[in-house]
């Protein structure tokens, strides 16, 4: 089964690709078969991720799974959220991982309170107009690390700090990676409910 992934960010692709391998799902980015991106004028996860993956369906003819995830620091009353990419814009950096990164470092400086949360929410839909897009949301809870540890991954990985394993995501390998964070645990509820409602074969 080809099901377009609604993003171009390499790093989901990749982490996504590897979670839905299992089904024998290809998951193509949207980028090999169409030009622009879906607006996302929304204030939460979920309705931007839908807008996505109902652009992607419509544009492609084929079943679509959006991502949309982002930071919700605690000391920032749940921001930046929807607007986590672009997070480093706001304070004069470019939009890259590295600034967005290096600004979070800096405006966490006076906060004591350093707890915040990754949420991935994955929607999937068979065409433009389905009734029933399936959803998926990870969730995990972190801490802010006060400065960049690990060279893997991507986005704030480097600063994500997990009590549990007293590392960031930034140090794990891919395999434990996708077992702890929240696009992972996303996408393990995402590959059962198109197990079950997609690929009736497979049930």
């Amino acid at each position: 089964m080809r099901i377009v992934l609604a993003s171009n960010n390499a790093g989901k692709l990749h982490e996504l690709g590897a979670l839905f391998q299992p089904l024998g799902i290809e998951l193509i980015p949207q980028g090999q078969l169409l030009q622009g991106e879906a607006p996302e004028p929304f204030h939460t996860f979920v309705e931007n991720a839908l807008s996505k993956a109902r652009f992607a369906a419509k544009h492609t003819g084929l079943p679509s799974i959006a991502d949309d995830a982002g930071l919700c620091v605690d000391a920032f009353g749940g921001l930046p959220g929807v607007q986590t990419a672009f997070y480093a814009t706001q304070f004069g950096y470019p939009k890259d991982d590295w600034h967005n990164v290096q600004a979070l470092l800096e405006q966490l400086k006076p906060h004591s309170n350093r707890h915040a949360s990754m949420v991935s929410t994955l929607v999937g839909v068979r065409h433009p107009q389905d009734p029933q897009p399936l959803i998926a949301v990870g969730r995990v809870q972190v801490q802010i690390a006060p400065e960049r540890k690990g060279d893997k991954g991507f986005g704030f990985d480097p600063v994500l700090w997990l009590p549990e394993l007293q590392k960031t995501f930034a140090e794990l390998p891919e395999d434990v990676k996708n077992r702890y964070s929240h696009r992972g645990r996303a996408a393990a509820t995402m590959r059962e409910l198109v197990r079950e409602h997609w690929l009736p074969s497979h049930r």
